[in-house]
């Protein structure tokens, strides 16, 4: 398989930290496992750098870990690295990179110091670090103390515009940005063309391996195995962390939660007899390894939309919807999965619509958006509305209805807006087709979702 670096726009915030920041932070970047923080970084470090030193804590060896116990003598500590990875550093122009940081609490906590000495710039990578570092690794048994010098930002799966640009095109999406904000209609034909290179996106993902696959094979079905391997890891992370396989359970059982078009995911459906508020940890891994993204009941949609979530009413959405659509048909083999099929001809049913909002949930948190949603019952109580997403917007919200169908009716949305319009900054309906206004409504195609 070839060996390519693709282009990710994390990359730019890389080259702020080091313009702004100087060496005064630590640069942590969490993220799931296999969206590519160790290639980026290390990328980086080859371009900005005179030299650089890569610690994978996953493989590193007893002397290099042993190092990290007693930093009392920090020149000798360079010296050890340096020795054992064969690196000679400069103080001003050289990086350490430590990658898999979570496999090794003590040098996170050694961070403080690092950065206090000022010799060299440090960039940490991982993932599950709210659960890992709860471990006690000091020789008193206590935990570590969390460095206060670190800069932390959040890496996702490849966004829409990084698959494009993967492919080969650099243009589209900056077009697409160009017609939103003038709110110029594409016509039916160009959008045609452009929903279904969207398509493609939704099938493969956002995971490198994943479109380093494709652009091998063209062949989805090995572009299933790979994604089928970035699950059994996550599965084998799980299980680690909680030997029950509640957390697994709980993330295999996404598509078919979201498939019930049930107002919360049914914990008790999953696991018999459980509920949200007794499953503390296998959802707290869930969130930890941003393998998921969350999306919570607000009880009042009003601008202070996490002051009024209800914790235990949520839906779970699968962080890439290329490894959503292997999930749910997770027992079958790649012939027998039908969002394949049905997506590249456009012929995708209602009752795989749900692929639909799964790939909006995730557009939606990489363009840095929280995920809100809300149900409530008309005045008599006889029907239940419910809208997909809730996003803050000024001094307002901004609310999202998201089809799958040809139908036109959206009851749900209008319902909300009568009963919300001074709340409300825009209405939106993400749909298949080319954008237009249905009176106070914009529909918008899902390629334009980042640009909310």
């Amino acid at each position: 398989m070839s060996d390519r670096i693709f282009k990710r726009k994390i990359y730019q915030k890389l080259l702020e930290w080091k313009e702004q920041d100087n060496g005064s932070t630590a640069l942590l970047i969490e993220g799931a496992r296999r969206i590519g923080k160790s290639t980026i970084v290390e990328e980086f470090a080859k371009n900005e750098y005179e030299s650089y030193l890569l610690i994978d804590f996953s493989i590193a060896n007893k002397i290099v870990k042993d190092a990290f116990s007693d930093i009392s003598n920090l020149d000798f500590l360079f010296t050890t690295l340096q020795v054992s990875y064969g690196v000679s550093l400069t103080p001003g122009k050289s990086l350490i990179i430590f990658d898999e940081i979570q496999k090794c609490p003590l040098a996170r906590q050694a961070i403080k110091h690092l950065v206090k000495d000022g010799r060299y710039h440090y960039i940490e990578t991982g993932s599950l670090l709210g659960i890992k570092m709860k471990k006690r690794p000091n020789s008193d048994g206590t935990k570590i103390l969390i460095p206060s010098e670190e800069r932390r930002i959040t890496m996702y799966p490849m966004d829409y515009e990084e698959f494009r640009m993967a492919l080969g095109d650099s243009a589209t999406m900056s077009l697409a940005k160009g017609v939103f904000d003038k709110w110029t209609p594409l016509g039916e034909a160009i959008n045609r063309k452009l929903m279904r290179d969207f398509r493609l996106y939704v099938l493969v993902g956002g995971m490198p391996q994943a479109v380093n696959a494709y652009l091998d094979t063209q062949d989805l079905s090995r572009v299933d195995q790979v994604k089928r391997n970035i699950i059994n890891l996550y599965d084998a992370d799980f299980y680690e962390l909680d030997p029950s396989g509640k957390t697994s359970m709980l993330f295999h059982a996404i598509p078919a939660q979201l498939n019930t078009n049930a107002s919360r995911y049914q914990v008790g459906r999953v696991i018999n007899g459980s509920r949200a508020d007794r499953l503390g940890k296998p959802l707290s891994i869930l969130r930890e390894s941003m393998t998921t993204n969350i999306a919570f009941h607000s009880n009042d949609p009003s601008v202070g939309l996490a002051m009024n979530i209800n914790p235990d009413c949520f839906k779970l959405y699968c962080g890439d919807t290329g490894l959503f659509v292997t999930l749910a048909f997770w027992d079958s083999d790649f012939t027998s999965n039908d969002i394949y099929k049905k997506m590249l001809v456009d012929k995708l049913s209602a009752n795989l619509g749900y692929v639909y909002e799964n790939i909006v949930s995730q557009m939606l948190v990489s363009a840095g958006k929280k995920l809100y949603y809300h149900t409530w019952y008309n005045e008599n109580n006889t029907r239940k509305y419910e809208v997909d997403f809730l996003i803050p917007d000024g001094s307002k919200i901004s609310v999202i209805e998201v089809k799958s169908s040809q139908s036109k009716l959206h009851s749900s949305i209008d319902n909300f807006i009568r009963k919300y319009s001074a709340r409300i900054q825009q209405s939106y309906i993400i749909y298949t087709k080319d954008m237009r206004k249905d009176g106070a409504i914009k529909c918008i195609p899902f390629y334009m979702t980042p640009f909310l």
